[in-house]
């Protein structure tokens, strides 16, 4: 039986190709949308799974360390590692700034980890671990910084000894691991003019600067510029052990705000990204709508185009099923090269993007299902408009 669609296809190839390819590119944008929402979900959990942690101890009433701001004393750690179950706790700061090279700098979130602990990087691609207390650091390729760089975090500068990979920030950004004092350092500690400032307003304050009280000024300024904070406690506990029984305890003991692995997930997919996923979404559901109208209305012009064709077939007595039928097919058809142009553009551009772009093989299977489902509903304005065609329109001037 020959088919209509696609002798009329080969007829115009060209412009069908054309169309395509059209359509192709703005289902390659879609794609590429949903990828970037899943590469925000999957950056999100990367930054839990390299952290290494089970609970994540945070300052009361916060939802820190990711989601906003927490401050602890570092010495806090010993009475969370007294508890039953716990096999390891271990202070970490996370800072999210620039992070300069010469004259170049990179958006980066610095970590202060203790080596070998809970928070300190998985694995490298070359180089080593931190082995000195003060200004070595391992970074993300991301950063594009080499080994043996020197790149400058506040006051001072740190040499690049190793390298990792999808060590990143729930917004994306690579990750700089530094020793834990130097990211205290550089987290909390005041810059030189304001400490001087500092002093100066201690010492006029008479209340601070007591006559007769040998050494009172000295240890105010030294307790000023010295610090004891971390942002948050990452631990494990042991394998028999329940994680939300271990973190209740820490609650309802330590005074302490603490998550698990699944309420941390909760905070930095559901609420943290919350608005971009609102926005990716919208920009979803108005590419599809736009995708809709485009083949409705390209299906459409076609199919006008060929009225005297239309009214041929049924002056010879083609059934109305067979001219709906051809209409349906080279809408699927126009779907299908759209959608393979729109994967390939999707793949061929997503490693360029800046942020993680991730395409996931369901997505993919969901998208090929509502571009032929979106293909097919817009060909009924132009099958109505087909069945609407006059015979007599064949022998018509």
């Amino acid at each position: 039986m020959i088919s209509l669609a696609g002798r009329d296809i080969v007829h115009s190839w060209g412009k069908f190709v054309l169309t395509g390819l059209g359509l192709g590119l703005l289902i390659g944008v879609t794609f590429t949308m949903a990828g970037v929402y899943r590469g925000m979900v999957d950056d999100a959990k990367a930054l839990l799974n390299n952290s290494g942690a089970d609970i994540w101890v945070v300052q009361k009433d916060t939802q820190g360390p990711y989601a906003e701001s927490s401050s602890l004393a570092d010495d806090t750690y010993r009475s969370i590692l007294g508890l039953a179950g716990v096999t390891q706790a271990a202070n970490v700061t996370y800072l999210t700034m620039q992070v300069h090279k010469g004259n170049n700098d990179v958006r980066a979130m610095v970590v202060g980890f203790e080596p070998g602990q809970p928070g300190a990087p998985g694995y490298l691609l070359a180089g080593r671990q931190i082995t000195r207390s003060h200004y070595e650091a391992v970074v993300d390729v991301m950063t594009h910084f080499q080994l043996g760089d020197r790149i400058r975090i506040r006051r001072h500068d740190y040499t690049v000894v190793g390298l990792t990979r999808r060590m990143v920030s729930s917004g994306g950004d690579p990750m700089v691991f530094i020793p834990l004092k130097d990211a205290q350092e550089a987290q909390f500690l005041k810059d030189n003019d304001a400490i001087v400032n500092s002093r100066i307003r201690t010492a006029a304050n008479p209340a601070l600067n007591r006559p007769g009280v040998p050494g009172l000024l000295n240890a105010i300024n030294t307790s000023q510029t010295s610090n004891h904070n971390v942002n948050a406690i990452l631990v494990r506990v042991a394998e028999n052990q329940s994680a939300e029984t271990i973190a209740e305890n820490i609650r309802r003991w330590k005074h302490l705000q603490a998550y698990t692995r699944t309420q941390m997930e909760d905070i930095l997919v559901t609420k943290l990204i919350a608005t971009s996923a609102k926005q990716i979404g919208m920009f979803l559901a108005i590419l599809t709508i736009v995708s809709a109208a485009i083949v409705a209305f390209i299906i459409y012009t076609m199919t006008l185009g060929k009225i005297r064709e239309i009214a041929v077939l049924k002056l010879i007595g083609t059934h109305n099923i067979t001219i709906a039928s051809m209409i349906m097919q080279q809408a699927l058809g126009l779907g299908l090269i759209g959608f393979i142009i729109g994967k390939i553009a999707a793949t061929a551009w997503g490693p360029a993007f800046p942020k993680y772009v991730l395409l996931l093989p369901e997505d993919t299977l969901r998208g090929f299902v509502i571009v032929m489902v979106i293909c097919a509903l817009a060909s009924t304005l132009a099958i109505r408009a087909a069945l609407k065609v006059d015979p007599a329109n064949a022998i018509g001037g």
